[in-house]
């Protein structure tokens, strides 16, 4: 296939460290059943679930918010399928309580994590930034003016690069610096998979394309990344190309993303070891 007029990414799991990792860490560290905490997030419900509205910007990261994202976490219905579903226990056996989990410090352990660029994907923008167009469409938090986090620590949601020699050490602390087009959820009232967000990334893309005079950009001239199946299967129906991001495999999509654009992203240590 020609290469895409524009790239679009997702931003945590991709271009930063996953905020699946702190997930995965707190399960492990709180001896929860591995995936319990995404399922329970995915079940939402869509319209009402806690983690559903933040990203839709709908309600106020506040106390009441947490506490209603620890009852998203906590819903025994889904606790009790879940458990015989995956094989913890079997069907007519007694169901252990719902794991009782802290909300506030998963919710900041999440965003701290999240706010590392990626090793591989970084750099991987850097190069890619002169030569296409590149969004970013995210399901995001709007974080209120002082907020503090569960350390009390007044929070700021800016890159934290690694210091010299780090190449990338003087870079701005805004990852919206490096895109043309940075579409956030909260903030458009949009979430992936919504077919609608998909379709304002290829529009607001689109438009960039026109103003510098490379003509206009189709949802199949769009090549798109994230790390959550349903987002990808739902850009897909949207006409959009993909790539699947898996935790930790951010090394694996970058080489995925030199086929499709024909140029070199990996440094010759990194591409050995693939």
């Amino acid at each position: 296939m020609a290469p895409p007029k524009a790239i679009l990414f997702d931003i945590g799991g991709v271009c930063v460290i996953s905020p699946f990792q702190a997930i995965l860490d707190y399960e492990k560290d709180n001896n929860i059943p591995i995936g319990w905490i995404n399922h329970s997030i995915q079940k939402g419900p869509h319209d009402a679930g806690a983690w559903q509205l933040i990203e839709r910007g709908e309600c106020v990261l506040d106390d009441e918010w947490f506490a209603a994202f620890k009852k998203q976490l906590s819903v025994p219905e889904h606790w009790s399928a879940y458990w015989v579903k995956h094989g913890q226990g079997k069907e007519g056996e007694s169901v252990p309580k719902v794991p009782d989990i802290d909300s506030k410090r998963l919710f900041w352990d999440m965003m701290r994590t999240s706010r590392r660029p990626d090793p591989f994907m970084y750099p991987a923008l850097k190069a890619l930034r002169p030569h296409f167009i590149l969004g970013a469409l995210s399901n995001t938090v709007a974080f209120p003016d002082g907020i503090l986090d569960d350390k009390g620590v007044l929070f700021s949601k800016g890159l934290t690069h690694d210091p010299p020699p780090n190449p990338h050490a003087a870079d701005s602390h805004d990852i919206q610096t490096c895109f043309d087009v940075f579409i956030s959820s909260a903030h458009v009232g949009l979430r992936k998979p919504d077919p609608r967000a998909y379709d304002l990334a290829v529009r607001e893309l689109g438009k960039i394309s026109e103003e510098r005079g490379s003509g206009p950009v189709t949802a199949q001239d769009v090549l798109f990344l994230d790390d959550i199946g349903v987002n990808l299967k739902w850009a897909k129906k949207s006409g959009l190309r993909t790539i699947k991001v898996n935790l930790g495999d951010t090394k694996v999509a970058v080489r995925e993303l030199e086929r499709e654009t024909g140029m070199s992203l990996l440094l010759g240590e990194d591409k050995a070891k693939l």
